[in-house]
């Protein structure tokens, strides 16, 4: 069947409307509020000795912030130039120059002083460096030496203790096809990438729901349809260009809701820089917030679709697709039962909310004609995320949101280019264009000439953990190399994090900066090689937006830093001297021959060996996967599941904790306060009535505790849902217990039951039996 293709940017009406209008105070005047003039401003002074590339990546490069798919100042959604304070607050890292010889060979102490953001601001890696065991400084060494000695180690162990990880900082696919196939070559499959702590449950579920891993639908889809739900997802703050398609969907009468335990001052109004209307008096993007529970959200989607059925009962047709399910979904007969058993007492006390808002929301939706669902680390990050975005997928197949136009499924990334991770094979469960396992392996090893390892690799919080294994065990992790990331500072239990790494016998860390990792010891040596980004790359790169929009972005005109070399070719020579006998087998002349095998090795991929130039794009699968309703599954039918509630044990006046994001870009911080609600870092967000039966007032010390770590910050009264607090991510990550993942997908859990008291209270009671009696309280260990 021919799929429908995507048919480009529209054009955003020309005339205002006030109905939309936050305030008539002209630029936000008196509100709290991101500051764009500002920060654009000082991103200009911050770039001052670099601007005429600053200016050439901006407007001739691919977007290395979000996964919107920004090329130049253009996108495939909306006509006219686009750009946002993310994208301008990671320019730095591509314009800066070389750190100075004397702050890279200082003393380690006084480098370790340093936290992320000052080690960033240092400058990139201009050459290969090492700092053996018991060394205070790093000493330069040349590339040779330094791959030598990886490779030197990788043969003296058992591949299974080689583990190679991939952050989604700016890397193309074509690193990460190299990076996929150098590590089976090597002969590990220990190989994973950043999804597995945002967005792994997202493919797993989408697989089994309806048979793919990606967005079934375009941003385009948003502009028009009848409701827009964004679910545990502030694309406003981490995704601000989309905040203009939210514009264009209230344009076009949308009605925007959202579904987080915080009422997210983002979502409710936001002041759009590039739309001089909105720039001036801000937009009302949300027209409704259902703050549920954390951790509540399979709760009130049951609530939701036991309204339906209990509304099917008085009148067949008024709120489920049957015409769709007949003929396109499976598993209706056993859900049915499973979700009129819920008692709606569980279901309100899961959730949060009352039977009545679960109602209302069910009704919106039955009313819906179209509906496209967006998600992110809201509903991911948790000991159930896969369940979470099933449940999502079902209320899609009972109302026929899938495979037409303003309909969909929508995990939103918030990495550039982290979509083609998994596609490219840079993931344990992953080869490109296929899964590790049976005809994707011969088909692989019949393409490459080579065979791959036949055991299962680990995910990555699974191998850091490898690393305190006893000295003889086969998987005891001993060479640990990692493109990006900072897992002290990504990680539940930083503490335990460091002691995993630093237990490893080499370390690589192949970046473009220091970070806090860097600085940390190994058993032998550290190793840090300097990387190229995607804008100094011979050949350029691509990478695949959250939409599968496939996007040439071109190297760019300007300076090259040091020895730093493309991240592709370090994986094929490294690949190289640990198998010589298999050279010609990882040997890429350049960046057009890794297309040319991609389109090969990833059928979906076919067309990427064709893009070379500025502007090239292509969406594999066309405008809307499983199009017409004809999933890729077995039977072509999506699969309706029933899923059971999660257990979420809280005694009363304790909390549930999670994590949100301030003015950063992932881990990156660039501001110590959130320029939405004016929070510090160690703010803690609580409900007004929460704060004041604990006796807490605005600002007041607290102490946040539980058997995993403790957290001293300072109350913030906020518009969160009673018995939820929220922390910012990293700080608050002390709290979440280390070792617990989902188990379907492997991501971490963010989420904790958690004591709360006024510092001067705890501190006053504080001794061994009182603090173990609170944490006896608690909920007992979440079940891995």
């Amino acid at each position: 069947m021919t799929k429908t293709m995507h048919t480009g940017p529209v054009k955003l009406p020309k005339r205002p409307d006030p109905k939309l209008w936050v305030s008539k105070a002209p630029f936000g005047l008196g509100r709290i509020k991101p500051h764009h003039i500002r920060d654009t401003i000082k991103v200009v002074w911050d770039n001052r000795d670099n601007l005429p590339y600053a200016y050439r990546i901006l407007t001739q490069g691919v977007c290395d912030g979000c996964a919107l798919g920004v090329s130049g100042l253009y996108d495939q959604t909306l006509e006219g130039p686009h750009i946002c304070t993310t994208r301008l607050n990671v320019l730095r890292l591509n314009t800066m120059p070389a750190i100075k010889p004397a702050m890279l060979h200082a003393d380690i102490e006084e480098l370790r002083k340093l936290g992320s953001s000052e080690l960033r601001k240092l400058g990139r890696l201009p050459y290969p460096l090492i700092r053996s065991k018991g060394e205070r400084s790093f000493r330069r060494l040349s590339w040779d030496e330094a791959l030598d000695r990886i490779a030197a180690k990788a043969r003296a162990i058992d591949p299974k203790q080689l583990a190679f990880y991939l952050t989604a900082r700016g890397i193309t696919n074509e690193s990460y096809y190299a990076a996929a196939k150098a590590a089976r070559l090597i002969g590990t499959n220990n190989i994973d990438n950043a999804s597995r702590i945002c967005h792994s449950p997202s493919k797993t579920a989408m697989k089994r729901s309806v048979g793919v891993g990606a967005s079934t639908c375009n941003y385009k889809d948003w502009i028009g349809t009848d409701v827009l739900v964004f679910w545990g997802s502030v694309a406003a703050n981490n995704q601000p260009v989309s905040t203009k398609y939210m514009y264009a969907a209230k344009r076009k009468g949308t009605k925007i809701i959202v579904i987080n335990p915080y009422r997210e001052p983002a979502m409710e109004g936001y002041w759009i820089p590039s739309i001089p209307e909105s720039a001036l008096f801000g937009t009302k993007l949300a027209d409704d917030f259902y703050q549920v529970n954390i951790g509540g959200d399979i709760a009130f989607m049951h609530g939701v679709m036991k309204q339906w059925f209990e509304m099917e009962e008085e009148q067949p047709g008024s709120a489920i697709d049957h015409a769709f399910v007949r003929e396109h979904v499976n598993g209706y007969e056993a859900l049915k039962p499973h979700v009129l058993q819920q008692s709606w007492e569980l279901l309100e006390k899961s959730s949060g909310l009352t039977k009545e808002r679960m109602g209302e929301f069910a009704r919106l939706l039955a009313a819906s004609k179209s509906g496209v669902f967006v998600w992110s680390m809201g509903l991911t990050q948790h000991r159930f995320g896969t369940d979470n975005i099933s449940q999502v997928a079902n209320l899609a197949l009972l109302r026929g949101f899938l495979g037409r136009e303003h309909c969909g499924l929508m995990p939103i990334r918030g990495h550039s280019g982290v979509q083609g991770s998994g596609e490219m094979g840079a993931d344990p469960f992953s080869l490109p264009g296929g899964e590790f396992k049976g005809a994707d392996i011969s088909r692989i090893e019949s393409l490459w000439g080579f065979k791959l390892p036949e055991w299962q690799g680990d995910i990555v919080g699974v191998s850091l953990e490898n690393a305190l294994l006893p000295e003889r065990h086969e998987r005891k992790l001993k060479l640990f190399y990692t493109s990006g990331g900072n897992f002290i500072e990504t990680m539940p239990d930083p503490d335990f994090v460091k002691r995993c790494l630093e237990a490893v016998d080499i370390r690589v860390h192949q970046d473009i900066v220091l970070n806090s990792s860097t600085l940390l010891d190994a058993q032998e040596e550290v190793i840090v090689l300097p990387a190229m980004t995607r804008y100094e790359q011979p050949g350029g790169g691509t990478s695949t937006s959250t939409e599968r929009m496939v996007y040439f972005s071109p190297a760019i005109d300007g300076p090259r830093i040091g020895e730093a070399r493309a991240e592709w070719q370090i994986y094929a020579d490294l690949a190289a001297r640990i198998r010589p006998e298999l050279k010609t087998a990882i040997t890429f002349n350049d960046a057009e021959a890794i297309r040319r095998e991609i389109a090969l090795s990833a059928p979906l991929y076919d067309g990427i060996q064709h893009l070379n130039k500025q502007g090239d794009v292509f969406q594999w699968g066309g405008a809307w996967l499983c199009e017409g309703g004809i999933c890729p599954t077995v039977d072509g039918k999506g699969n309706l599941l029933a899923i059971e509630l999660p257990e979420l044990r809280k005694p009363e006046g304790h909390f549930y904790a999670t994590t949100r994001r301030g003015k950063q870009f992932n881990s990156m911080i660039y501001g110590q306060k959130d320029a939405f609600n004016d929070a510090g870092r160690y703010d803690v967000l609580m409900n007004e009535t929460d704060a004041a039966e604990l006796g807490i007032a605005e600002g007041d010390a607290v102490v946040v505790y539980n058997r995993s770590g403790t957290f001293h910050g300072r109350a913030k009264r906020e518009a969160i849902a009673r018995g939820n607090i929220e922390l910012y991510w990293p700080e608050g990550n002390y709290l979440f217990h280390r070792g617990v993942y989902e188990p379907h997908a492997g991501i971490p859990e963010y989420n904790a039951s958690v004591v709360v008291e006024r510092a001067d209270t705890y501190h006053a009671l504080k001794d061994t039996k009182y603090t173990e009696k609170r944490i006896e309280e608690l909920e007992m260990e979440p079940p891995a």
